[in-house]
């Protein structure tokens, strides 16, 4: 993760979990003109996302991604065992996670898993709704790098 030495201005990588291709295109359209430099890389389930973050396969020249993405509803392995198996690894501990909730109560329903993210953000319906969802994720990454946690 970017520590608060590290400049605003670098490529920040992202981790896109997203099932709807449709979706994914949006997302990375949308991320391509942000503020923010950034490469997003998606994947579509979850066991392609924990292959990512443990560098097997076709990642095993993956570089750790900055933020994750995570729709919680993936086929295979949901983004709950995601989610899981993120917060019971230290060396995933300073990578933050922002679960795309699809309503008011997705939060409340990761939580009832006894899981717990770093962000929620409702997740874009119209293709119009994406670039305020990528204001919202730049203004938590913002947020992150120049309020670094104290580990």
């Amino acid at each position: 993760m970017t520590s608060g030495n590290d400049s605003i201005e670098d490529v920040i990588d992202i981790l896109l979990v997203e099932p709807n291709p449709g979706d994914t295109r949006l997302f990375t359209e949308n991320f391509r003109d942000a503020k923010l430099m950034n490469t997003v890389h998606a994947v579509s389930n979850g066991d392609a996302a924990l292959d990512f973050l443990h560098q097997r396969g076709e990642y095993a020249d993956a570089s750790p991604p900055d933020i994750i993405l995570l729709e919680p509803q993936l086929p295979g392995t949901s983004g709950m065992d995601v989610l899981a198996e993120l917060e019971g690894e230290p060396i995933f501990s300073d990578i933050p996670v922002a679960v795309l909730t699809s309503s008011e109560m997705g939060e409340a329903i990761v939580q009832s898993h006894g899981l717990e993210a770093d962000f929620y953000v409702r997740k874009p319906v119209e293709p119009a709704d994406f670039v305020s969802f990528v204001d919202e994720i730049e203004e938590f990454w913002f947020a992150i790098v120049r309020e670094p946690s104290e580990t």
